[in-house]
């Protein structure tokens, strides 16, 4: 049986490829859920990808992975930087994760710097583009099976 990922993508995503794209590409989310489909069937995992806007959406979908997940990539976009509630599920699910941002949140707007949801994975990719899909893909491979 393949292992199950998990991708969230928090607000906004449903915007890449016409969002200011000098910072975030021309990738639109479903080029980025392709991308990682294909690599995903490469390396014998499946991929599961989630996008939303409402905070409480995106805490049910980590604690479903409870159950149905073997690993979770989580950018929770603006969230990153807000939610108490996400990390709080993600700490309670305690499924290997990796936080994922496609701009280098530390060469932004202050308030960025600092993630709230950081305590609770196992590793953090950012500034890497689109790419950083693909690589926390491989990266959350590892990670589980290290476990």
């Amino acid at each position: 049986m393949n292992q199950k990922i998990l991708v969230i993508n928090g607000p906004n995503f449903n915007l890449l490829g016409t969002r200011e794209k000098e910072k975030y590409g021309q990738s639109s989310l479903e080029d980025i859920r392709n991308k990682c489909e294909a690599h995903a069937k490469k390396i014998g995992i499946e991929v599961e990808f989630k996008q939303s806007n409402v905070e409480g959406e995106i805490v049910n979908f980590i604690q479903d992975a409870k159950k149905n997940s073997h690993g979770i990539i989580i950018n929770a976009g603006g969230y990153t930087h807000t939610s108490v509630a996400i990390l709080d599920a993600l700490l309670a699910v305690k499924k290997p994760s990796i936080e994922l941002h496609i701009t280098n949140i530390y060469k932004r707007e202050d308030f960025r710097h600092k993630s709230l949801i950081s305590k609770a994975v196992d590793g953090i990719i950012c500034g890497m583009g689109v790419e950083g899909y693909i690589m926390a893909l491989d990266g959350i491979k590892k990670i589980i099976n290290k476990k």
